[in-house]
């Protein structure tokens, strides 16, 4: 089946590089001519672990490329998705429609056979029938089906996330578009990969609900964390303890600064706000929004006590600043609120993140960046990890203790415990929901 997919950012690049190695014929549309050339020279524009490998591969095999005609590329396709942003609009928490709708609209000018219209991108529910009143308005005669079909995409993970879904939600309306999704996820269907068909509300409200459970269960556990921190207890152990539970399970169970990324913060609002919409105030998700903002603040306040009550003049080395490891995507990741705070309060910071420079640089100015972490601490006053990269998990306590100014540590990933801190020589440990130690000053 010819595939269009239109927008080349995260979800639509991923997705449409997968397609492609299913054996679909899939042309990917941008408005952004320079980010069209880069595909074509085959560089990709986002940080995902073996996308460029899978791309390389699909575009020498004939079945991927790139485009900024979109006549072209819909012209003959069986299905178009749309694969545009739905940031949330600045205000009121809504998620903003306008490049969604200003793609159906364009389609619904071009097309001219029957055609599946398929939204990618994360939308309110409701949006799949006033795209489908946007077509019949912008083409009457035009015989076309909407699908919803949202994306489940862990970054840093999207491509066995595609490849090896949990699920697959698709909603429909009629039987005839039912038929062209199958065909499309057909290879997942021969492995047994559930296909779950719904109306087009549940699919759409089935994104939302997901992303704002899992938001909910991480706010939880880094709530619980605060009172293990007041009682004693190890969230650790609280969260393996629990976690054993099979009602509970053990994802989304580890303490942390906060939820960030593309997805939890900009979904937990819109859904917010569809509630609000409709005279239902969804209280859980809202509490947990701004407990998630709280818990980024309180991290501010560990890492000054740390400090010995101020900021101003310390050196503080930062690993780690992307919301995730495994990424570069730096959106409402918890270092926007914490560096920050830390450098608006006179500190001089240090930041070494694998992938994180190239959006960081603008969304972070004031710090130094440095590739190496050991000589990010080079006489530092504390150092903070924020991020749990895998060049983070393994390094040596003892060196890092002996470069430092003053040997404090902030882990704020709970990847070393106190007793690991103490034997390197740290004079300061703190962690998140775990008892910490203060010791005095080296001499």
């Amino acid at each position: 089946m010819k595939i269009a997919m239109i927008g080349t950012g995260y979800v639509g690049l991923v997705s449409g590089v997968c397609f492609s190695d299913f054996g679909h014929d899939v042309i990917c549309v941008d408005k952004d001519p320079a980010k069209i050339a880069m595909l074509e020279q085959g560089e990709v524009p986002i940080f995902e672990p073996g996308l460029d490998t899978l791309m390389a591969k699909n575009v020498e095999a004939g079945r991927l490329s790139f485009t900024g005609d979109l006549a072209a590329a819909i012209d003959g396709a069986g299905a178009i998705f749309i694969a545009v942003g739905t940031p949330t609009r600045r205000g009121d928490g809504h998620a903003d429609l306008t490049y969604v709708m200003a793609a159906a609209e364009e389609i619904a000018r071009m097309a001219t056979d029957y055609v599946v219209i398929v939204t990618k991108s994360t939308v309110p529910v409701g949006t799949n029938r006033k795209i489908k009143q946007v077509v019949k308005k912008a083409n009457p005669e035009l015989e076309f089906d909407v699908v919803s079909n949202p994306e489940f995409l862990r970054e840093g993970a999207a491509i066995d996330d595609f490849m090896k879904p949990d699920r697959v939600v698709v909603g429909v309306q009629s039987d005839r578009a039912a038929e062209v999704m199958a065909e499309i996820y057909r290879p997942l269907y021969l492995r047994d990969f559930p296909i779950l068909t719904t109306d087009l509300e549940s699919a759409e409200m089935i994104k939302y609900a997901a992303n704002a459970f899992l938001a909910t269960k991480i706010t939880f556990i880094n709530e619980i964390a605060a009172l293990c921190e007041r009682t004693g207890a190890d969230v650790k152990q609280v969260s393996h303890g629990i976690g054993l539970d099979g009602r509970i399970g053990n994802k989304f169970l580890h303490a942390g600064p906060g939820y960030g990324g593309s997805c939890f913060p900009k979904d937990t609002r819109a859904l917010a706000r569809i509630g609000q919409d409709h005279g239902l105030p969804m209280q859980i998700t809202e509490k947990v929004i701004s407990v998630n903002e709280e818990m980024k603040r309180r991290m501010i306040d560990k890492l000054l006590d740390l400090c010995d009550g101020s900021f101003n003049g310390k050196t503080v080395a930062v690993l780690g600043v992307t919301f995730k490891p495994n990424t570069d995507d730096m959106r409402d990741a918890p270092s926007l609120t914490i560096v920050p705070a830390m450098v608006g309060a006179g500190a001089k910071v240090r930041v070494c993140d694998p992938q994180g420079r190239h959006e960081g640089e603008a969304l972070l100015p004031g710090v130094n960046w440095v590739e190496d972490p050991y000589k990010a601490i080079q006489n530092a006053d504390l150092l903070v990890i924020l991020t749990e990269w895998n060049e983070f998990r393994a390094l040596d306590l003892k060196r890092i203790a002996r470069r430092m100014e003053t040997p404090r540590l902030a882990d704020l990933r709970n990847i070393y415990s106190p007793k690991d801190a103490r034997r390197a020589g740290f004079i300061a440990y703190a962690s998140v929901g775990r008892t910490g130690f203060m010791s005095p000053e080296k001499e």
